[in-house]
């Protein structure tokens, strides 16, 4: 099932990351794009989530520099559109992968592509991982220890049904009983001609 060896990638990402806890560590991938290139794609995907994770909060402190906040917001945007290219290259391997299904007639489109689902599969780790420290947190009270341990039940099924949910896509798009298409995001503000202020320091 692809949502396992996600949800394991997801895990191992957020783990790794955490060993050192900085925005500025180097990001190494152990999964090689010419051996395994959807779990390279799923690892870098979920890195880029956990790196971006961190910078909103740290752009959310209310003592922050002014320009230190305004060169964390060109990053965040940076990582806005790296997610989002990531994103439409795990659908690029997806419609590889079933471009010799044989369509059936009847077949149905659904309202989010399997990358879009994985996506937040991968958001959806993070938030357990963190939940699951709200929970444990030493300094915490018991009351909101509790309440943390509530949402974080919340999470763990939320996670059981998307997995579920992406993979019985799969498997209804390699029985040609669903279909996909990928319409790239076209993001109009990152382009130096469709953004107006952009086109204007040209």
């Amino acid at each position: 099932m692809v949502s396992q060896k996600a949800n394991q990638i997801f895990q191992q990402v957020i783990e790794t990351y955490h060993v050192l806890d900085s925005v500025d560590q180097a990001f190494n991938n152990p999964y090689h794009p010419k051996e395994d290139v959807l779990f390279h794609l799923l690892y870098r995907k979920c890195w880029i989530d956990t790196v971006q994770w961190h910078y909103e909060d740290i752009i959310r402190d209310p003592e922050i520099n002014p320009e230190d906040a305004l060169v964390l917001k060109r990053k965040i945007d940076a990582s806005n559109q790296d997610r989002t290219d990531t994103v439409e290259y795990i659908d690029s391997y997806f419609l590889d992968h079933y471009k010799d299904v044989d369509v059936k007639g009847d077949a149905r489109i659904n309202t989010e592509s399997p990358a879009w689902g994985i996506d937040r599969l991968s958001i959806l780790a993070l938030k357990i991982y963190h939940m699951q420290e709200e929970a444990n947190r030493a300094d915490a009270s018991a009351d909101y220890k509790a309440k943390s341990q509530q949402k974080l039940e919340v999470l763990l099924e939320q996670r059981v049904d998307l997995s579920t949910a992406i993979d019985q896509l799969l498997e209804d798009i390699s029985k040609g009983e669903k279909y996909m298409k990928v319409y790239k995001q076209m993001k109009m503000y990152n382009d130096d001609e469709m953004n107006p202020v952009l086109r204007s320091r040209k």
